[in-house]
């Protein structure tokens, strides 16, 4: 038996990231980009910096203002993606909120936000995408988690229990869709230097304590998730689904 080539081309694909102005979601729309794909980015700022590093990679860029947090907006936020180039082949669901405080200070409302944006919108983003998905017979789900998807985190308690709903998310409607060829998967990323990371980095015990942890020495950045992004993305993972795919230096296994 013969086999193909391994095939990690994103040519001819469109991709819809949400919260891509900056971080790891501008990282993983370059990434897309430099793979072949055209890029639908959602968020409530401005992408001009996105939009440039996307067309220096050679893909269209199209940009539909939202927020998130809203769940009524949803439904319309989805069609003007999807019309910005007349289909959705990948959707990745970056955009998240990560408030820092002890479990004993948290306010209903920051819960409630952190619920909004990282569970609620996921999912119904994900319900609106996957129906044109399921129409046109096939797609890419790409859930951002974390490895606080699988541990207790300390001092973002609503964060860690969002991440955990995300990953259920993930392997659920990676259940319900590969029917449809639909592939649903999770990456988790460990500790990167972002502005969601910015405060937890002042701290520099607990900084330099949670480094001594990740094997390979230092804190993840936003490059080190544009290759994963991409394997998820393309055919190469055809057969992997409800996967949560582990970008943390090794923190996990240490």
């Amino acid at each position: 038996m013969g086999f193909a080539a391994v095939n990690f081309s994103l040519k001819d694909k469109i991709a819809l990231v949400t919260g891509a102005n900056k971080g790891l979601g501008q990282a993983m729309a370059v990434a897309l980009a430099q793979g072949g794909a055209d890029i639908v980015a959602l968020g409530r700022q401005g992408m001009a910096e996105t939009e440039e590093l996307v067309k220096q990679a050679g893909g269209r860029f199209a940009w539909v203002q939202g927020d998130l947090s809203s769940s009524e907006a949803i439904k319309d936020l989805a069609a003007q993606a999807i019309a910005a180039f007349g289909r959705i082949d990948i959707l990745v669901n970056n955009a998240g909120v990560t408030p820092v405080k002890p479990a004993e200070e948290y306010s209903e409302e920051d819960f409630d936000l952190v619920m909004k944006v990282n569970v609620k919108a996921l999912y119904f983003l994900s319900q609106e995408i996957g129906k044109a998905m399921i129409r046109q017979g096939g797609g890419k789900i790409i859930n951002v988690c974390s490895v606080q998807s699988m541990k207790g985190g300390n001092s973002v308690s609503a964060y860690v229990a969002s991440k955990h709903a995300v990953a259920g998310i993930t392997k659920a409607l990676a259940n319900e869709w590969a029917k449809y060829g639909i592939n649903v998967n999770g990456l988790a990323p460990g500790y990167m230097v972002t502005d969601n990371t910015a405060k937890l980095r002042q701290q520099k015990e607990l900084t330099d304590s949670l480094t001594q942890q990740i094997p390979m020495g230092r804190w993840g950045s936003p490059a080190d998730m544009m290759g994963p992004v991409v394997f998820l993305a393309s055919e190469a993972s055809r057969y992997v689904n409800g996967h949560l795919l582990v970008v943390d230096g090794g923190y996990m296994n240490n």
